[in-house]
């Protein structure tokens, strides 16, 4: 009988596009030999189908976090198609294996395509915070911090990488990163302005809640959006009142957005609100203020309460 594997590369050899209920899955959690055997076949495969492949992968690890694709994805990032090689870095994102610091800074300093750029300085950033958080060694965080910084500071980069790359920087508490966020927003380019306020949030820096709770007024859904998750982040109880007003927001996102920081803040108005949100007649309303509610009992409340209400209703909670 034919290995699964075997079988699935010569499904992929013969179609130019893929079928619905191809068995993708045969390409999670391989062995070594396996691996090596994908490595041969992998550049075989037209360019649509591998495009195709790395995209659905991603999707399906997003999905099913028992999905096991990072050899994949690890033989993606020097696949010749951009795309390919974008959605890879994307597919590696909870993967804290430091080797992986060398590739992602080979595709942020020698890539030519620039989202290909941006995706790597975005997947740079969870390695700053293990290092914050010091469950990294000094070395393999100071070389990303490096690579992110002189991406930063690289006039001919792109807005897109000049975004990201502040975003990631964000997580390191250095005076010299607080005015890369000051001048990112001041800058005459929205976007720059709306990376600001994100990476005011994942600052946990207290200095930026004047600047946070300023921009819940902005006109533009994406401030509102960025500002919501910020105070959340940064936990401001004293934005709870304009919070409530932005949990009707127009703007569906900017809505889901509040209802999360209204369970990371906590206390007894946040959770009142929400709990009137969870009735709402909007099924992904309700779902989002259900899952605000919960983190708020496990951060800030009773867990028994919140305990109770999993063994009582399992399906709804998760």
């Amino acid at each position: 009988m034919e290995h699964p594997l075997e079988e699935l590369l010569n499904e992929l050899r013969e179609c130019h596009i893929l079928p619905d209920g191809i068995r993708l899955h045969h390409l999670s959690g391989l062995d070594t030999t396996e691996i090596e055997r994908l490595r041969e076949a992998w550049p075989q495969l037209k360019a649509d189908v591998r495009c195709q492949v790395a995209a659905r992968l991603v999707e399906m690890a997003e999905a099913d976090f028992e999905m096991d694709f990072g050899s994949i994805f690890r033989i993606g990032l020097d696949d010749e198609l951009a795309q390919v090689r974008e959605s890879s870095i994307e597919g590696l994102w909870e993967d804290e294996d430091i080797r992986l610091i060398p590739l992602l800074i080979k595709r942020l300093t020698q890539e030519e395509s620039s989202a290909v750029r941006a995706a790597a300085a975005t997947s740079l950033g969870r390695f700053l915070l293990l290092g914050e958080l010091e469950k990294i060694r000094p070395g393999p965080f100071n070389r990303a911090y490096a690579a992110l910084l002189a991406a930063h500071l690289d006039e001919s980069e792109t807005v897109e990488v000049h975004r990201r790359t502040l975003e990631s920087l964000a997580y390191v508490d250095k005076e010299e990163i607080t005015e890369l966020i000051h001048l990112a927003y001041q800058d005459p380019e929205e976007l720059m302005r709306i990376s600001a306020v994100f990476a005011m949030g994942r600052s946990s820096d207290q200095r930026w809640a004047k600047y946070v709770k300023h921009e819940i007024l902005n006109p533009n859904p994406a401030f509102r959006y960025e500002a919501a998750r910020a105070c959340g982040e940064l936990e401001l109880r004293d934005a709870v009142t304009d919070l409530e007003e932005l949990a009707d927001d127009v703007d569906s996102e900017v809505q889901e957005a509040t209802l999360w920081a209204l369970g990371q803040i906590g206390g007894n108005r946040a959770r009142e609100i929400l709990q009137r949100y969870v009735t709402s007649d909007s099924e992904a309303t309700s779902a989002a203020a259900e899952a605000a509610l919960d983190e708020l009992e496990f951060l800030h409340g009773d867990l028994d309460d919140l305990f109770s209400r999993i063994i009582d209703a399992p399906d709804e909670i998760w």
